[in-house]
């Protein structure tokens, strides 16, 4: 069983860094490969990865503590939100899927809908919690942002639900993806391109990642992160990104932001996580980079996908906004299906 379960996690998150050495963001693609070209990234080689998912992850400790552990959830049937034609709201379903509402248009981010993260039914990270909302309890879909390939950002089933009547922005390299789940209505982007829907501007910006859906398809497909922004706001979706000098640029080119969601895990063990992923204390960082008002933490509590437990990154940016004496008002911490409106 262990063997099998190994085997399927190879399939699913083969790891295999890449890093560039130029320092300018158009350096990120090298023939049908994409790279990380900011300084200090650290490569982790397919050894790392082995030895983290045979040796580490399969000790049980993530899942023994994320079988006690319940996200706090509210009663979220969808009325106010199909009958929302104006206002900003911000509704978090679990993970990084976010129902986002500008002027009238509605917007799922990364939709995750499905109770494995995997191309299997019977193994792969199981939800801890189901989705706040009901996928048939949803206003219709206007726009779906995909930030990467990975099985816990575009999930196969979710996406062949909500068909081809959303219009899909997706990274470099992804649409081939979406073709073959029967997807037409879509527009691929790299990192600094733009794309306008009913006056609303979507900006696909970088992120320090890496993607794969098998063993061999190590970063034949971007990643990224995103802008959404109107006459009168701006929102950012961090996807699943680590720390990175881009944040601070982004925030002195389109920020500030009127709010942010940002991945704060998983952490554990962060020698491993680290390159690609934000620990609470990294991601208030990012925030503060942006130079938002209002921070989302996503990436956290739906699925084990690190040593530590689900909850450990939510304690985490508790201390960290603590400590930096930070004003607790603009982290909005919401249960899963919670919908918050921003106002001025």
């Amino acid at each position: 069983m262990l063997l099998r379960a190994a085997v399927a996690f190879i399939l699913i998150f083969s790891m295999n860094y890449n890093q560039a050495m130029a320092q300018s963001y158009s350096s990120h693609r090298q023939g049908d490969t994409f790279y990380n070209p900011f300084p200090g990234y650290k490569e982790r080689s397919f050894g790392d990865f082995l030895h983290y998912f045979i040796f580490e992850r399969f000790k049980g400790v993530a899942s023994e503590e994320a079988q006690t552990f319940r996200l706090e959830s509210i009663n979220n049937d969808g009325a106010a939100l199909r009958d929302n034609r104006d206002r900003f709201s911000i509704t978090w379903i679990g993970h990084s899927t976010l129902l986002i509402q500008v002027d009238g248009v509605n917007i799922l981010t990364d939709p995750m809908w499905s109770d494995r993260a995997s191309p299997f039914t019977f193994i792969g990270p199981q939800r801890l919690a189901p989705p706040g909302l009901k996928l048939s309890d949803l206003p219709p879909i206007d726009v779906v942002l995909l930030s990467h390939d990975h099985y816990d950002h575009l999930d196969k089933a979710t996406i062949i639900k909500l068909g081809n009547g959303p219009f899909y922005l997706v990274p470099l390299g992804v649409g081939k993806i979406l073709q073959d789940m029967g997807i037409t209505n879509y527009r691929e982007l790299d990192w600094g391109d733009d794309f306008i829907y009913r006056e609303i501007d979507f900006i696909c910006a970088p992120a320090q990642h890496f993607s794969g859906r098998t063993v061999f398809g190590h970063n034949r497909t971007l990643w990224a992160s995103w802008e959404i922004k109107d006459r009168q706001r701006s929102f950012y979706f961090g996807g699943d990104s680590g720390y990175a000098p881009f944040y601070r640029e982004l925030g002195e080119k389109f920020g500030p932001f009127d709010a942010a969601a940002l991945p704060v895990g998983p952490i554990e063990p962060r020698d491993f996580m680290g390159p690609a992923h934000m620990d609470p204390g990294q991601a208030i960082q990012a925030y503060l980079d942006l130079k938002a008002k209002i921070f989302i933490p996503i990436h956290w509590g739906t699925f084990s996908l690190g040593m530590d437990h689900p909850v450990l990154p939510l304690l985490r940016l508790t201390e960290e906004i603590q400590k930096r004496s930070l004003p607790a008002e603009r982290f909005w911490i919401p249960k899963l299906g919670e919908t918050r409106w921003l106002i001025d």
